[in-house]
């Protein structure tokens, strides 16, 4: 249960009231008990001296023992104590309490300790039990004279009682004065903690709202006393913390672009491996939809060779892990990691992790070896022949007449092919580049697909093949270059050709694709594996090396189609079944 500051600071206060109050009570309590006692005992001196010398003066020239009982009912009356009168040998004559009768059967008074006191030292007090009245009493005796001469004892009796009740009235007094004290001071404590606890809930409202985020909340306080001092500094630490938190978000803004620009995937892990951040680049890669965040890199990722890199890093303390990593999932990729340590104190916090996707450098490396080789053997080829021609007619074959003319028919057909390669690569250079200039113009692909038919009519003729032309009536132009269009046809017709065997078909088919014309060119011919599909359009990739050399083609015409279709805005595919034929497929904007 929570106790608010002002009961606390009243309930302190209070209790060292109470505690001062109550040390105060016994304190005057102990004193007052003997100074009622001092003080009664000067007023029953007093009043028994005042008493002696009444008695005296009634006494002088008369019969004491005629006087003496009524003089001690006159004197108990008039001072309101007992009185008693002794003679000079302790019988009582005389007693405000008791008649003449009572008088004659009191016992001898003489061996009291204040009678003997008196007797002695002039002056007796004592306290003790009467049995003649039943009651504790403080007695007081003094001797009387007559003519010079000690006549008896006049003694005062005041109950003990009495003591008690004015040691009483004076404790109630004192109680009661002690608790309205304590009241007033309960008010007074109440009322100044509410003063003093009221800027501080203040400022603790303000502490709460910072705590919230809200820093525009300041403390109205401007006492120059130590709240006072509070109240600036909080206000100073709002305007501080508030500062440092827009600057930490400023710092966290940007790193979150950074992060999120980046083309690399990040992560960084804790000391016990949980992920602290992952950047979207590598949710992207692993395609991580959830929050990957305090869950290990195997949970997130899954992938077992992450995990071990974190674990190296984390646990042998590896001062720097460079890997490549193949991913098969969620589809294949080649990844770089990088990773280090984050070191605090000579201790490991945790580690930062790098991924680069180099899949397309691998196998941009990977075409690069496939086309140096290629080249490589495309040109050995022609090369070789020319060179082993040109040798035997150096060698005297060019003096025979039935050869030469054979070996010089040789030497240029494989002239011709360099020619057609050398052609062919400077031409898909350009196109990659975008140094080959286009002329873009509205065109009709129907008059550009027959010229290109009629290009290969005798190939057509001579294995028979039926060429079909589907091309509705309505399809609108195209925005293309007349001549490339014409190359992309060509290239595509010729292939459907060359690998359709005799008897076959070839069809074209074109219609509309949304804001597209597309072009279907499909033969019946030996057909594609699906492993080969993806590389199809790779330069010098060949899916039966032995078989497109004997059919001639350089290799390079379903790259040069793919760069052209692309720089005209358009996509290119293939669709193909093993010894069913294939169907390629491109599209072009309409103009």
């Amino acid at each position: 249960m929570k106790i608010k500051l002002p009961w606390k600071l009243t309930y302190v206060f209070c209790s060292a009231i109470m505690l001062a109050l109550v040390i105060g009570y016994f304190y005057l309590t102990f004193h007052m008990k003997g100074y009622v006692e001092r003080n009664l005992e000067s007023t029953l001196k007093r009043q028994l001296l005042s008493g002696r010398d009444l008695v005296e003066s009634r006494i002088r020239g008369r019969d004491m023992l005629a006087v003496t009982d009524t003089l001690a009912d006159t004197i108990g009356a008039q001072q309101g104590v007992r009185v008693t009168l002794l003679a000079l040998d302790g019988t009582v004559i005389g007693d405000t309490d008791l008649n003449a009768r009572e008088i004659a059967d009191v016992e001898n008074h003489l061996d009291r300790p204040e009678i003997q006191e008196a007797l002695s030292q002039g002056f007796g007090v004592s306290k003790r039990y009467s049995y003649t009245i039943k009651k504790y009493l403080l007695y007081m005796a003094v001797p009387f004279g007559q003519e010079n001469a000690t006549a008896g004892f006049i003694r005062y009796a005041v109950p003990i009682s009495y003591i008690e009740m004015l040691e009483g009235k004076f404790k109630q007094t004192i109680l009661g004065a002690l608790i309205l004290v304590f009241m007033l001071s309960l008010a007074f404590t109440f009322v100044i903690s509410l003063i003093v606890s009221r800027p501080l809930d203040e400022m603790a409202g303000v502490a709460r709202a910072m705590a919230r985020g809200d820093f525009t909340k300041k403390p109205s306080i401007y006492s120059r006393d130590e709240i006072g001092d509070l109240a600036i500094a909080l206000s100073d630490m709002a305007d501080e913390i508030k500062s440092k938190i827009d600057r930490i978000s400023q710092e966290g803004a940007k790193l979150d672009a950074v992060l999120s620009s980046m083309f690399e995937g990040i992560m960084v892990v804790d000391e016990k491996g949980g992920i602290l951040l992952m950047n979207p680049s590598l949710r992207k890669i692993f395609f991580v939809d959830s929050d990957p965040e305090k869950k290990s890199p195997i949970e997130a990722i899954r992938n077992s060779q992450v995990q071990d890199i974190t674990d190296r890093i984390l646990k042998d303390q590896q001062t720097l892990i460079s890997e490549e990593v193949t991913v098969s999932q969620p589809e294949e990729k080649i990844l770089k990691i990088n990773a280090v340590p984050i070191v605090r104190k000579d201790a490991i916090e945790g580690a930062v992790l790098v991924f680069h996707d180099i899949t397309e450098l691998r196998k941009l490396e990977r075409v690069r070896q496939d086309f140096v080789a290629n080249v490589s053997h495309e040109l050995r080829t022609p090369v070789s022949s020319i060179k082993g021609y040109a040798e035997t007619l150096l060698d005297g074959a060019i003096d025979d007449k039935d050869n030469v003319r054979d070996f010089l028919n040789i030497i240029y057909q494989d002239s011709a092919r360099l020619a057609n390669l050398i052609d062919d690569l400077l031409e898909l250079a350009k196109i990659e580049s975008g140094k080959m200039n286009m002329v873009f113009a509205p065109l009709e692909i129907k008059p550009i697909l027959l010229r290109c038919l009629g290009v290969l009519e005798k190939p057509v003729k001579d294995k028979r093949i039926s060429v079909s032309v589907n091309i509705p009536a309505g399809i609108p132009k195209v925005r293309a270059d007349d001549k490339r269009l014409a190359q992309v046809f060509l290239n595509l017709l010729d292939n459907a050709v060359k690998y359709t065997a005799d008897g076959g078909a070839v069809k074209v088919d074109v219609f509309l694709n949304g804001m597209f014309v597309q072009v279907d060119v499909s033969d019946t011919g030996i057909g594609i594996p699906e492993k080969d599909l993806p590389r199809i359009f790779e330069r010098f990739y060949r899916v039966d090396k032995a078989r497109s050399r004997e059919i001639g083609g350089t290799g390079l015409g379903l790259s040069i189609v793919k760069h052209i279709v692309l720089s005209h805005g358009g996509q290119v595919w293939v669709h193909s079944e093993l010894e069913q034929g294939s169907t390629f497929s491109f599209t072009l904007p309409q103009s």
